[in-house]
């Protein structure tokens, strides 16, 4: 979703000191844009809206020679920390958007991996939603920092650049694909009134259709999220990104347009749970 830099923290727009987010068709703000093309492969990191996903499994401290003693096997994790724990993660939504996270690590956990697929999604591409996603999502304070920008960026020509008319729409026989989908979660710090979560994520982003010239690919990014506790949820401070980690691609022939429209309208999305 966002080009450029993808190692630069979440700040503020103008120095309002809130929430800087990856904003599509070129670098943050000033930078060089990127060639039409590119912007669309990129965009699925869009509100980007980092820090470095904790390295993954890591042994630290294990001592392969000796072997460990029944007392230590007792008091140690007997799942991976980060396994799915089968606990629903919330019962409620509002405007489709799952909210009531609890209090805990774990739905920390879930908010951020629910709240990424809500920003990769294409609702982003209309103001009318992409307003009402930001102020679910975000502080007060940092939903009013990134409206405006949100909505320049968004403009009538970069939405042209991706074949979509200025309400974010697609021509009739094609479909805009934008879909963030979590890989897995890890937790940077916790605390009851704040969380540092980054959610591993594959996103999908193009426009499937005879027409297309931007057919729809896939990319690998980390999304770092800065939650707070507020009214009773997790809200967003600050969100940043990076690229990957990207697994060697497979041999799996690519789909056809028709598939994957059809693939787009038949398969819908989950609620995440840690």
């Amino acid at each position: 979703m966002s080009p450029g830099d993808e190692h630069e923290a979440s700040g503020g727009y103008g120095g309002t000191g809130h929430t800087r987010t990856r904003l599509p068709d070129g670098e943050p703000y000033g930078g060089t844009p990127r060639r039409p093309r590119n912007s669309s492969r990129s965009l699925v990191t869009v509100v980007g809206v980092v820090v470095l996903l904790i390295a993954a499994i890591a042994f630290a401290n294990q001592d392969t020679e000796t072997p460990a003693t029944t007392e230590d096997a007792a008091s140690g994790p007997r799942t991976s920390t980060t396994a799915a724990s089968g606990e629903r993660p919330v019962d409620t939504k509002s405007g489709g958007i799952p909210n009531g996270f609890d209090r805990t690590e774990q739905g920390a956990q879930s908010a951020a991996a629910n709240y990424s697929v809500t920003l990769g999604s294409t609702g982003m591409f209309n103001k009318n939603s992409r307003h009402g996603i930001v102020d679910a999502l975000y502080t007060s304070d940092a939903a009013a920092a990134l409206k405006g920008p949100m909505d320049e960026a968004y403009s009538t020509s970069f939405l042209s650049k991706l074949g979509l008319d200025a309400g974010g729409n697609a021509p009739a026989g094609s479909t805009f694909v934008s879909r963030v989908v979590p890989v897995g979660t890890a937790v940077e710090q916790h605390s009851d009134t704040s969380a540092k979560v980054a959610v591993w994520y594959m996103g999908l982003i193009g426009m499937s259709g005879e027409k297309s010239t931007d057919p729809v690919t896939s990319t690998w990014k980390t999304w770092t999220f800065d939650l707070q506790w507020s009214g009773g949820d997790w809200k967003i401070v600050t969100d940043t990104q990076k690229d990957g980690p990207a697994p060697v691609p497979g041999d799996d022939p690519a789909a056809t347009a028709e598939e994957i429209s059809k693939a787009i309208q038949e398969y819908g999305g989950f609620t995440y749970a840690r």
